[in-house]
C-alpha cells in the first residue's frame, strides 16, 4: 500500500513538473507580428504657413479737440453710425484768467476811443454841414472814427472767443462744437461728460473724445516668422480663420509685408497686412483675431501617401510594398510638395500597391 503511494505521489510531481515546463515554454513564445498596410489615394496637396493676428479697420480715426475746457455734452455713443460733420460733443471753454483780463481792457480801451471818435466825428459833422470845412479834411475824422468801431467790434469778438470759443459773428463755426471728420461707427468714447480736455496742438495731442472707423473695409494684421517671409510675396491669397466666428473663413489679399522685422520672444516676426473680403451676412467688429491661412504652393488631384509610411536614408526615400501575405520589399520611390501630413508621389507607386505601416 504504502508503496503505490509513494509511486502515485511521484507520479503526480513528475506530472505538476511538466505542466509546468509546459506553461513557461507556451508564455515565452513570441506572437506573430502582424504588419498592417494602407494604399495611396488621390488628393490636394496645399502647403501653407499661418500668420496669427487681428482684424481692423483701415481708416480708424480719434477725434480730439481744437480748444481745451470741458466736455458739457456728448452726443453720441460706440455702436452709432456718424457721417462726415455730425455732431460728436460739446466743449465749454474755461478762460485764461491773464488772457480773459488783457480781453476785457483791450474792450474798454476800444470804448474809450470809440466815445472820442464819434464826439470829434459829430462836432465836426456840423461844421462840415455848415460849409466850414472842405470835405477832404472831413473825410479823415469819419475814417478815425471807422477805425476806432472797427477796434471796438475786434475787442469784443476778441472777449467772447475766450469765454465761449465763438465770436457773435460766426455762431455756425465754432471750435467748441466737435464733429466727426470721417464717416463710420463710433467705437469708443474714452471721455464723459464734466471730464476736461486738451486741445490738439503742436506740443500736444491732446485729449480723445471719440474713436470713429470705416467698419466697411477691414485689414488683417498679423505677424510672420523669418524663416517664412521670404516664401510670401503681395497679391497671394490668403484664408482667414476669425476665432469669434467659427463657422465660416473669411477671403484676404495679401498687400503688405514689412522690410524690416521686429524681435519677438527670441524670433524676428515681419509684419503683414491684407486686405479683407467682408460677407453680407456677418459683422467683423474691430480687433477680432484671427489667423490667416497663406498658401505657399498646390498640386491639385495627385498621388499621395502619408508621410509616416515612409523611410528616408540620405538622399533617398523608401517604403515597404507588400508581395505577398506579410512579405514586404523594400521599394524606392520619388516624392514631391508635402503638407506636413500627406506627401504627393510622383514615381515608385500606383494606387493598388500596399504600404506597411510601421510599428
Amino acid at each position: 500500500m504504502r508503496k503505490v503511494i509513494r509511486i502515485s505521489l511521484i507520479v503526480i510531481i513528475i506530472g505538476v513538473f511538466i505542466a509546468t515546463i509546459f506553461f513557461l515554454y507556451q508564455k515565452s513564445k513570441k506572437e506573430p507580428v502582424v504588419y498592417e498596410t494602407k494604399t495611396p489615394f488621390v488628393t490636394n496637396i496645399i502647403k501653407k504657413t499661418v500668420a496669427t493676428g487681428s482684424v481692423v479697420p483701415r481708416k480708424e480715426i480719434e477725434i480730439k479737440p481744437q480748444v481745451s475746457g470741458i466736455v458739457e455734452a456728448i452726443y453720441i455713443q460706440p455702436g452709432d453710425v456718424v457721417k462726415n460733420g455730425d455732431l460728436i460733443a460739446k466743449v465749454r471753454i474755461i478762460p485764461n484768467m491773464i488772457n480773459l483780463n488783457n480781453a476785457e481792457a483791450r474792450l474798454e480801451s476800444a470804448k474809450i476811443n470809440f466815445d472820442d471818435a464819434k464826439m470829434v466825428y459829430d462836432r465836426q459833422k456840423k461844421i462840415f454841414d455848415e460849409g466850414v470845412i472842405p470835405a477832404a479834411e472831413f473825410q479823415q475824422y469819419e475814417i478815425s472814427l471807422n477805425r476806432a468801431k472797427s477796434e471796438l467790434n475786434a475787442a469784443e469778438n476778441n472777449l467772447q472767443l475766450i469765454k465761449e470759443g465763438v465770436t457773435k459773428d460766426s455762431k455756425n463755426t465754432t471750435n467748441t462744437l466737435i464733429r466727426s471728420t470721417i464717416e463710420g461707427m463710433v467705437l469708443d468714447v474714452p471721455v464723459e461728460q464734466g471730464n476736461s480736455v486738451i486741445e490738439s496742438n503742436t506740443f500736444n495731442a491732446g485729449t480723445t473724445i471719440a474713436i470713429v472707423a470705416n467698419m466697411g473695409e477691414m485689414v488683417f494684421e498679423g505677424k510672420v516668422d523669418e524663416t517664412e517671409v521670404g516664401k510670401i510675396k503681395t497679391g497671394m491669397n490668403l484664408l482667414l480663420t476669425i476665432g469669434a466666428i467659427e463657422e465660416t473663413q473669411f477671403n484676404a489679399l495679401l498687400e503688405y509685408i514689412s522690410p524690416k522685422g521686429v524681435e519677438e520672444n527670441g524670433a524676428i516676426q515681419f509684419e503683414i497686412k491684407a486686405a479683407v473680403k467682408l460677407k453680407e451676412d456677418y459683422f467683423i467688429r474691430a480687433s477680432y483675431s484671427a489667423n490667416a491661412d497663406i498658401v505657399l504652393d498646390r498640386r491639385d488631384s495627385v498621388l499621395a501617401v502619408e508621410e509616416s509610411l515612409l523611410t528616408f536614408k540620405n538622399d533617398s526615400v523608401f517604403v515597404e510594398i507588400e508581395t505577398a501575405p506579410q512579405v514586404f520589399e523594400k521599394r524606392k520611390v520619388d516624392v514631391g510638395l508635402s503638407d506636413g501630413i500627406n506627401i504627393e508621389i510622383l514615381s515608385g507607386l500606383t494606387k493598388t500597391d500596399k504600404i506597411k505601416i510601421p510599428k
